[in-house]
């Protein structure tokens, strides 16, 4: 398929198009982010693909290639207060008008990967399974589950007994063993189901 065959059902705006998409809705610590890219067509990049069908290599190698041949790129979070406060959705939606606000250049069109989308200032367009489907999107999903990857790594840093550097946050197996042992650290969601159910009066005391 090519890329224009992908664009048939986006309305024919004026000016800038931004593709946006999130990481990490479903761990169970860390914030949640999210970014909004504005793709140079002059300066195309070979290899875009959802973030989740790429070797995390691959991933830092068009990150970079992302952030030095965009026209506009921009990462935003929602953090675990946030996430709790407000839900995982909202918290969600919050970060990727966190992402277009931060464009150095305002799109006119916003595509959003999903079927949900942010109230942003200029029109949104969502696409279930856009970040497969087009490239602005999978550039958006490659620089946040980038930037999400490497802010686990400082949590690793700060939390070794979670051992962050291998499950980033999500709900595997060894993390459950270390969140029932340690009980959560700062960093966890506690409005999550298991993380609140490891809550106890002495939780987090080596954290």
């Amino acid at each position: 398929m090519q890329q224009s065959d992908l664009f048939t059902c986006i309305p024919d705006v004026a000016g800038q198009i931004a593709g946006v998409d999130e990481a990490g809705r479903g761990p169970l610590a860390g914030p949640v982010y999210a970014a909004a890219v504005i793709l140079d067509p002059a300066r195309p990049i070979e290899g875009l693909a959802d973030s989740k069908k790429l070797t995390a290599r691959r991933r830092e190698q068009l990150a970079l290639q992302i952030q030095t041949q965009a026209l506009a790129w921009h990462i935003a979070c929602a953090d675990v207060a946030e996430i709790d406060s407000l839900n995982i959705l909202q918290a969600t939606m919050l970060a990727m008008q966190r992402a277009v606000q931060g464009l150095a250049v305002q799109p006119s069109l916003a595509l959003i990967d999903g079927n949900r989308a942010p109230k942003l200032a200029c029109q949104v367009q969502t696409i279930v399974k856009g970040d497969a489907l087009v490239q602005a999107i999978s550039a958006a999903s490659i620089l946040a589950k980038t930037a999400r990857d490497a802010y686990l790594l400082t949590l690793h840093q700060q939390y070794p007994q979670y051992e962050f550097d291998r499950h980033k946050g999500y709900g595997t197996a060894l993390h459950l063993a270390r969140l029932s042992e340690h009980g959560p650290c700062p960093a966890h969601r506690t409005s999550f189901a298991p993380v609140r159910n490891c809550l106890s009066p002495s939780a987090g005391q080596d954290a």
